[in-house]
């Protein structure tokens, strides 16, 4: 499903963030990349997304080299894409409803949809009593559940998790990961980036660890390498 082919981004700085990276993702599998700030993860995520482009290499999705696609299916493809942050980005002010029925809007989807796939996905979150909330009114482990429910509601092939965890405590990380999981056992792709030895150990799942823009160890039994 996703292929980087020898890839390389160099800065006009010089500044090097990735160096000779290739490795694959197949479907329905849950993958997660650990490495230290600068490690390259981000700039890999960006790559992935046609974000920034490659200096060397090729990203393949499906055979599709993403960085040859026009402006239009680029837009067509990331939203094949779920993408959850570590800030949550929910709309302050809209209603919890309102923040996931955007999204929904934006893929073109109907009223009719919208009414039905709200408190489905809210549900799988368990947030079913919090649809007309706002964000403010939330915890963050609740805005996290939300930022979730927001990602798979067009139905993706993958999700990316970017740091979801960063600003939880211990509970509610265990319970963002148990949702990912729980996603992941559904049929959807999930790349989690994380800093956190915890959710690894927790997760069993194969792990890719980075330093310096290249990739030191892609361990299939789920081990943290820092």
């Amino acid at each position: 499903m996703i292929f980087f082919d020898k890839v390389s981004k160099v800065y006009p700085d010089s500044s090097v963030a990735l160096e000779d990276v290739t490795f694959s993702i197949e479907p329905k599998e849950f993958v997660s990349i650990v490495g230290q700030s600068g490690a390259g993860k981000t700039t890999l995520l960006k790559m992935f997304l046609a974000e920034e482009k490659p200096t060397k290499g090729r990203v393949f999705y499906e055979s599709i080299d993403v960085h040859s696609l026009h402006k239009q299916d680029i837009n067509k493809f990331r939203q094949r894409v779920g993408m959850i942050f570590q800030d949550f980005r929910l709309l302050p002010d809209r209603t919890v409803y309102e923040n996931i029925a955007f999204t929904m809007e934006a893929a073109g989807r109907s009223d009719e949809e919208i009414e039905a796939d709200v408190p489905h996905v809210l549900d799988l979150v368990g947030l079913a009593d919090k649809v007309w909330n706002f964000p403010h009114e939330l915890s963050g482990g609740e805005k996290q559940r939300v930022a979730i429910a927001r990602a798979i509601v067009n139905n993706p092939d993958i999700i990316i998790a970017d740091e979801p965890t960063g600003n939880l405590d211990p509970v509610n990380t265990h319970d963002i990961v148990q949702i990912l999981k729980r996603i992941n056992d559904l049929g959807t792709t999930v790349i989690l980036t994380t800093h956190n030895k915890g959710v690894i150990d927790s997760l069993g799942k194969r792990v890719i660890a980075m330093d310096k823009g290249r990739i030191i160890r892609d361990d299939k039994e789920g081990k943290y390498f820092s």
